[in-house]
């Protein structure tokens, strides 16, 4: 079975919009016989994504770090959860699980891994794709600040293009498709 590794929020946002489209997207990837990784939250939109995944008959693989287990408050009902160190553990443990990697709306934590993934990529140490889902133009300012880091001579086209936007899950899993 592949795998989607999915970055997103342990909050929820203010609007409910984002909770909806991330629970569409969780049934959406049990429908397609998609994996879930994901942080092993039982919260925010991390909760969301699991559940809705779950009760789609989907399989689900939580990473969460030891230090943030009561923070985050992990997820009991997942095909495996990992419990590790610190961040850069689980960073390299949802990596190692994942075909493929998805940036969904969250915060700092969510741009921390998505930023990475994508370093790691542009070294070589790994050609899977990386997604950025720019629902309701959320991630904008991103796209902008990537298109002026190209712009401005800091970041090469074929480093640029590693991160493939897409506005719809439907775009989504036409690039899934596509990986072998």
């Amino acid at each position: 079975m592949k795998k989607l590794c999915v970055f997103c929020g342990s909050s929820t946002g203010d609007d409910p919009k984002w909770v909806d489209v991330t629970k569409r997207l969780g049934r959406d990837l049990a429908e397609n016989h998609w994996g879930l990784v994901y942080g092993g939250a039982s919260i925010g939109l991390m909760g969301s994504l699991a559940d809705a995944c779950i009760e789609s008959e989907g399989k689900v693989w939580g990473v969460i770090p030891r230090n943030i287990l009561e923070k985050e408050i992990a997820h009991i009902s997942l095909e495996e959860l990992s419990i590790v160190d610190d961040m850069h553990q689980r960073k390299q443990k949802m990596y190692d699980l994942a075909d493929g990697f998805l940036a969904l709306p969250g915060g700092l934590g969510t741009l921390d891994e998505l930023f990475e993934i994508l370093t790691w990529n542009q070294l070589g140490i790994h050609k899977k794709p990386v997604f950025l889902m720019n629902w309701n133009g959320f991630y904008d300012g991103i796209i902008q600040h990537v298109e002026t880091m190209f712009r401005e001579g800091f970041l090469r086209k074929e480093h640029k293009e590693i991160l493939q936007v897409l506005n719809t899950t439907e775009q989504l899993f036409s690039e899934l498709n596509r990986i072998e």
